[in-house]
């Protein structure tokens, strides 16, 4: 772009915004991150206990989905890096059909959890003395899965659209930095996940 002097200084400048765009998303899931800790001490049997309702072999599933979108968003880095045009639209379609995958199961759990009326509000139904505090753990689990599975929304789109320039060989080894940046969002929002799903899945697993 006009405004920089260098191919070099668009760069560092592009990933700077990126990554302060990143620590801005780890302050606001830290704040969830927070609250379940603080909710989860002061009702650690509750949470296990609706904890134990999620199905963990999914979430376990969508882990090993969202591992392979990283390695094949990682290929695809490294396929721009080398100035590969159908490598990378071949592995950023790859990645997008892993995060469709990803999202397919959600949409799945999320239908279990309204057929059971595990959705917080006043259809919600959950047996024992302690069923308002499920409630609480049922809503930080939405809460957090839903704007996890948004950012994946967000990204689906973008991805699309690099497998797109990168098709139409607009990206080469001395320009390639938009897969590298999207690269990173993704690798952020797979690890997200990474916290989520023992936190969320593992909490109760033993009890099922």
């Amino acid at each position: 772009m006009h405004h920089f002097e260098d191919l070099g200084q668009q760069k560092e400048a592009s990933a700077l915004g990126m990554w302060l765009f990143i620590a801005q998303e780890i302050m606001f899931f830290g704040g969830l991150f927070l609250i379940y800790t603080v909710y989860r001490s002061l009702n650690p049997h509750a949470f296990a206990e609706a904890s134990a309702q999620l199905a963990w072999q999914l979430g376990a599933i969508n882990t090993v989905v969202l591992i392979g979108s990283s390695l094949t968003m990682a290929m695809a880095v490294h396929a721009a890096a080398l100035g590969r045009r159908k490598a990378i639209a071949g592995w950023l379609v790859l990645t997008i059909v892993l995060g469709l995958v990803f999202l397919g199961v959600k949409v799945k759990e999320y239908a279990d959890k309204f057929e059971h009326h595990l959705v917080p509000g006043p259809h919600f139904h959950f047996e024992g003395p302690q069923a308002r505090a499920a409630e609480v753990f049922f809503s930080l689990y939405f809460a957090m899965t839903g704007l996890h599975a948004l950012h994946m929304i967000v990204g689906i789109p973008i991805l699309a659209y690099m497998a797109w320039m990168g098709w139409k060989g607009r990206f080469s080894p001395e320009y390639h930095t938009p897969v590298e940046l999207t690269g990173l969002y993704w690798h952020f929002v797979d690890i997200i996940w990474i916290f989520l799903f023992p936190l969320l899945y593992l909490l109760g697993a033993h009890q099922v």
